[in-house]
């Protein structure tokens, strides 16, 4: 096992494009986590730190922020509003057909689909900076509040969401894995060391207990996500036999691998991204001084605590929709049956063209069922557990290991995929 592991190191990094993929994702990784550590002169960082600490749903917040919220930095608002766009345009996808049609025109279509995430990004983002100032000067955590300053300080967040998603488009484009994955991963990472930390101090006399529960939970999430992640169902194609140059070719028998989990680890970032919304109104509203939107805003923070029944079910309700939805979008069953007709393929059976594309189809939505009630029963799991150890960092870290373990796995297979297409020698060895 070791030696495999020293052996792909070393065709990484004999592997020269690679190699510079590499080196530019950890420079990006070097500055944002930089950038992480800039706070914004407004805000009493060192009491916005207890209030976080002393808080789970916003130790949750700030875990999936990379610890930019409880420092208040210039990259507070981070990565959300770009993930939020990218919600927006795929819910958009499914009722106005020009948008749906720019999600099957390939790179051409992603290009102008990414134009407009950009533009619904900023206000997002700009809402999202103003709701969080709101919620600061509640507790009394801004230092000053005058117009002039809050002005620059929102501007201030929202550059600073840009540039983040700035640097995960530069990542897709230039380094490895998908940019806004490797940018929440980076982030989440920094933070599991401290949460570990923090649940072994407040563990008290069950101090054992947390550690082999925490253990254990961490083996057995990591088990089912590498099971599930590399689960495929093979469909048989049979190549048509034809005349070339005077001798008979093709016939060959050979299949196509579709993945049970087709969309990776995006529903899980889609759901945790929706799933703040509430108990952030629940923390908001309040502010108005209005009565409704109080008692509105009390129900929504009961309602949505990260160990509530409510939460859980949406939760779950959200994984397993957005594990469909996703699957519908990533996988492309209608490209994928012309190219099989182009090479002359088919599946045993199944005529070429339309019948393909919608066998296709019919497979995935069977088998993404397995795949979706896994994402969704993983994704509430932790906080089932919580629930029954009191161990409040297993919520926190379940979900996070989740997110850490598949887009590891993801980037792994893009770093595979690239090393066996330059057909290293000492590399292919391991296969």
């Amino acid at each position: 096992m070791l030696e495999q592991i020293k052996t792909k190191i070393q065709a990484i990094f004999a592997n020269q494009a690679l190699k510079k993929k590499l080196i530019f994702t950890l420079v990006i990784f070097a500055i944002t986590r930089l950038l992480a550590y800039i706070p914004v002169p407004v805000v009493d960082v060192e009491r916005l730190k207890l209030i976080f600490s002393s808080n789970e749903f916003l130790s949750f917040l700030n875990v999936f922020a990379g610890g930019t919220l409880a420092r208040f930095s210039i990259v507070a608002v981070g990565i959300n509003p770009y993930i939020t766009a990218s919600i927006v345009m795929q819910l958009l996808g499914m009722v106005i057909p020009k948008i749906k049609e720019m999600q099957k025109e390939g790179e051409a279509g992603q290009a102008k689909l990414n134009q407009y995430m950009r533009f619904i990004a900023v206000p997002v983002a700009a809402i999202q900076a103003v709701a969080t100032l709101a919620l600061l000067n509640s507790q009394n955590l801004l230092v000053s509040t005058q117009t002039s300053m809050m002005a620059m300080v929102v501007l201030t967040l929202v550059a600073g969401s840009m540039l983040m998603m700035w640097f995960g488009e530069l990542i897709s484009e230039y380094g490895i894995g998908n940019g806004t994955s490797m940018i929440l991963l980076v982030g989440i990472v920094s933070q599991i060391p401290s949460s570990i930390g923090q649940s072994l101090l407040t563990g008290g006399e069950n101090q054992l207990v947390t550690v082999l529960v925490t253990l254990a939970l961490i083996l057995a999430v990591t088990a089912l996500v590498v099971f599930f992640n590399e689960a495929v169902r093979k469909v048989n194609i049979q190549y048509a036999k034809r005349i070339q140059g005077g001798r008979q070719v093709g016939g060959q028998s050979s299949h196509l691998p579709i993945k049970i989990n087709v969309a990776g680890v995006m529903p899980i970032i889609f759901a945790v991204s929706l799933m703040m919304v509430p108990s952030f109104l629940g923390r908001v509203l309040p502010l108005t001084g209005k009565e409704f939107l109080i008692n509105l805003g009390e129900k929504l923070t009961v309602a949505f605590a990260p160990t509530s029944i409510w939460y859980l079910i949406t939760n779950f309700v959200l994984v397993f929709v957005f594990s469909y939805f996703s699957a519908i979008i990533f996988f492309n069953a209608e490209d994928i049956s012309e190219e099989l007709k182009k090479s002359g393929a088919f599946i045993p059976g199944i005529r070429p063209g339309g019948p393909t594309r919608k066998y296709l189809e019919f497979v995935v939505t069977r088998i993404t069922l397995a795949g979706a009630i896994f994402l969704a029963s993983i994704a509430v799991l932790p906080t089932v557990a919580q629930m029954i150890t009191n161990i409040q960092s297993l919520a926190i870290g379940g979900t996070s290991l989740l997110i850490v373990v598949s887009v590891i796995l993801e980037t792994a297979k893009q770093i595979d995929s690239q090393l066996l297409s330059e057909n290293y020698d000492h590399y292919s060895k391991l296969n």
